[in-house]
């Protein structure tokens, strides 16, 4: 017998080894998630992906599926749970979704979408963030980062060179450059890299590219983000 968990009233299977966030996406279920990426170690930090297990409450990407498990992803209460920490992602940084280029290939606005996210909520911080234009291809505006650790994980993981990282903790945690300026046209970082390419928000810019596709025919214009095939072993962003 194959193993298997509920999810929602649905019998799906998984392969040993595989973690809730890992099964799902396999039987074509969308858990909402802003920091996971099947080719990086899963990490956590998002925690929109956070479900209830046999009545306690797990994050999806780490937690290993087990046999039997009962497994509640999209319920009201969940949701609406989901939905404050997005609405708080949005009022912590700078997210104008108007004016930004990448309105419609947005991780974060799509999610905002699909959970009825209607306004913001919270106050607005304001946090007084730089920008980092020095290098020749990227851009990078700190102001909308999320601290999903995408481009952090990739970098390492992927590109082995290890351009970004975490500083601080709390409130106080920002994204930093590892180079003695801490700008980003002092490392070895290349619009080639995997990190330049995993953002889920506009905080990692390719330059002059911003609206090569017209606002209203990007990814999640044409479809709502659960809605959207992600294969377990190739996520796209």
């Amino acid at each position: 017998m194959s193993n298997s968990i509920t999810l929602d009233g649905k019998v799906i299977p998984f392969k040993e080894g595989q973690t809730i966030m890992d099964a799902s996406l396999a039987a074509g279920i969308y858990i909402p998630h802003l920091c996971h990426d099947p080719e990086f170690t899963p990490h956590g930090s998002c925690k929109l992906c956070t479900v209830n297990v046999n009545g306690r409450h797990m994050t999806s990407c780490t937690m290993p599926a087990d046999n039997g498990m009962v497994v509640e992803n999209n319920t009201p209460a969940i949701n609406d749970d989901r939905k404050a920490l997005v609405q708080m992602l949005f009022v912590e940084g700078n997210h104008t979704c108007p004016s930004c280029e990448v309105s419609g290939n947005c991780k974060l606005q799509a999610t905002a979408y699909y959970l009825e996210m209607l306004s913001p909520h919270f106050t607005h911080l304001y946090q007084p963030r730089a920008v980092d234009a020095s290098h020749s291809e990227i851009f990078l505006d700190f102001n909308r980062c999320i601290l999903c650790e995408l481009c952090v994980r990739a970098s390492r993981e992927v590109d082995g060179k290890n351009v970004f990282g975490i500083s601080g903790r709390g409130i106080s945690s920002r994204l930093v450059v590892n180079s003695e300026s801490g700008k980003l046209r002092d490392t070895n970082f290349a619009v080639t890299d995997k990190a330049a390419h995993v953002c889920p928000t506009g905080a990692i810019l390719i330059k002059r590219q911003g609206y090569r596709t017209p606002i209203g025919h990007r990814i999640f214009d044409e479809k709502k983000i659960d809605e959207i095939k992600i294969e377990p072993d190739n996520e796209q962003a």
